[in-house]
């Protein structure tokens, strides 16, 4: 049984923990610079923001996954621009729940509130191009495959290559 909803306060452990409880290779193979890597604090303080801004105020907006009423991941836009556009991070915490298909799913039920309560008209992603995991997920829930690009993507990366995702709100709403 999946499900997927809004963070709430009971979350933030358990994000901070896969955050700060991966080991340093799983971190790097995302792209993740480790020297950039938030205390727990600052961790506690950026995901608190959210649940007491507005829409139209969200930095970053996160959905949370469930299998079985067990918070298996979570995935996150930000960059945003409310009525226009967002960036989107999908993470799935435990190895036993990769590689089977259910981020796939979990996306896709995501979404919906991403388009919904941010009035989104694009979604991005712009995950690691030696990543496979996101990149298969985003090609199964048919995101258009724009281009490779060398950058920085987020505060939180290193320079990397990213294959760089959209989503368009007439694609999602003819899905």
């Amino acid at each position: 049984m999946f499900a997927v909803r809004e963070i709430q306060a009971s979350d933030i452990e358990l994000i901070t923990n896969y955050w700060l409880g991966a080991d340093d290779a799983f971190l790097t193979s995302m792209g993740v610079a480790l020297d950039k890597m938030p205390s727990r604090e600052q961790w506690h303080q950026m995901l608190a923001s959210q649940l007491s801004q507005s829409y139209r105020e969200k930095q970053s907006y996160c959905t949370i996954w469930e299998i079985n009423g067990q918070a298996v991941g979570h995935c996150n836009v930000n960059k945003i621009k409310f009525g226009e556009e967002a960036y989107m991070h999908l993470h799935l915490w435990q190895p036993h729940t990769r590689q089977k298909g259910v981020g796939t799913t979990f996306v896709k039920m995501s979404l919906p509130y991403f388009f919904a309560n941010l009035e989104l008209e694009k979604v991005y992603s712009e995950p690691y191009s030696l990543n496979p995991g996101p990149n298969k997920t985003l090609e199964k829930v048919e995101f258009q495959l724009l281009r490779s690009v060398v950058t920085t993507p987020g505060w939180l990366n290193f320079e990397q290559e990213v294959n760089v995702w959209k989503l368009s709100r007439d694609r999602f709403l003819a899905l």
